[in-house]
């Protein structure tokens, strides 16, 4: 393990001068952080912790029903919160699936959002376009688990699953430095290795997840979140999806494990399913038209079946025509 710094900021403004500084990175559970220092894929020179900051831990309702989650809040709390797992299910679900009861103690939701793809090229430094490489060989190569949507030049999946659930519930995201803050829909908070190569996300150096907020108008109504996995626990999802029908009617369906971001379902299909009364055959056409931009790779093709599975079994809780 490469040496670095620990600091322990004394308060926000601390914490945040000091993550504005060349080499520096926010510490939070280190679940994913340590083993990327191990693997060398990052190599900072100090650590900053961020669970010492009461105002980035914990889970507030505001006056006007939106939710407010602090970046340093463990994955366990948000899974097993009250509040949560009443209004927000589809976001507890999602947390309750991340890892192992070990992992969810551990990490923090702000860097779960965060954390690094897990291509196998990619994490054991064999040479590939985010490691200085020219070229992906996972492109022709051990390519079972990467995407089959939005791919290239880069084909890695985001591997969060609170992610999913907040695109579906469509969740911002609060963003801090010592120059100010700003909040950001998580819908844009991902970017595409065609937008960039060396990270996942917009932030920018020195900047850093401080909280998660969910609308008032996404609480409730009917969400679910569905995770397939290779072995029943303790992995990541080769398919996902959020299915949330809101109390006003809006439908939101967004798949984890087939893209580099979540990906969420075309509106024409979202707001063929709200209408309600879908029979099978209009089920099946629906799952089809949404996944017709997958282009899987040689390895991949068993993500379309599975995503077309669980995207009817949703159409049919949230559209069916026993609504």
């Amino acid at each position: 393990m490469p040496s670095f710094a620990y600091h322990r900021p004394t308060s926000e403004r601390d914490a945040l001068e000091r993550l504005g500084s060349a080499g520096a990175a926010p510490l939070g559970g280190g679940t994913d952080l340590l083993v990327a220092i191990e693997e060398g894929l990052t190599g900072p020179d100090i650590l900053v912790d961020l669970r010492s900051l009461a105002s980035w831990r914990g889970i507030e309702l505001t006056d006007g029903g939106s939710l407010r989650i602090g970046a340093a809040t463990r994955v366990h709390e948000v899974a097993t919160h009250p509040l949560v797992r009443e209004r927000w299910p589809a976001l507890a679900e999602g947390c309750a699936s991340v890892g192992t009861s070990a992992l969810r103690h551990m990490g923090t939701i702000g860097g779960n959002l965060c954390q690094r793809p897990r291509c196998w090229y990619y994490r054991r430094a064999i040479p590939c376009l985010r490691n200085g490489g020219s070229d992906c060989p996972a492109r022709d190569g051990a390519n079972q688990h990467l995407a089959i949507l939005d791919g290239g030049p880069c084909w890695i999946v985001h591997p969060s699953d609170p992610a999913v659930a907040l695109t579906a519930l469509d969740a911002s995201i609060e963003i801090a430095s010592a120059a100010g803050r700003r909040v950001v829909p998580i819908a844009e908070f991902y970017l595409l290795p065609s937008e960039r190569l060396d990270g996942e996300t917009v932030l920018r150096p020195g900047e850093v997840v401080a909280a998660v907020l969910l609308p008032a108008e996404s609480a409730g109504g009917t969400q679910r979140y569905r995770k397939v996995m290779q072995r029943a626990a303790w992995d990541f999802a080769l398919v996902s999806l959020a299915a949330a029908r809101r109390q006003d009617g809006e439908v939101r369906l967004v798949l984890g494990g087939v893209a580099p971001r979540p990906w969420r379902v075309g509106s024409s299909v979202e707001e063929d399913v709200s209408v309600g009364g879908l029979d099978d055959d209009a089920i099946d056409a629906l799952a089809e038209r949404a996944l017709y931009d997958a282009e899987p790779l040689s390895g991949n093709g068993y993500k379309a079946r599975i995503a077309a599975s669980l995207l009817r079994d949703a159409m049919r809780d949230l559209g069916g025509e026993e609504r």
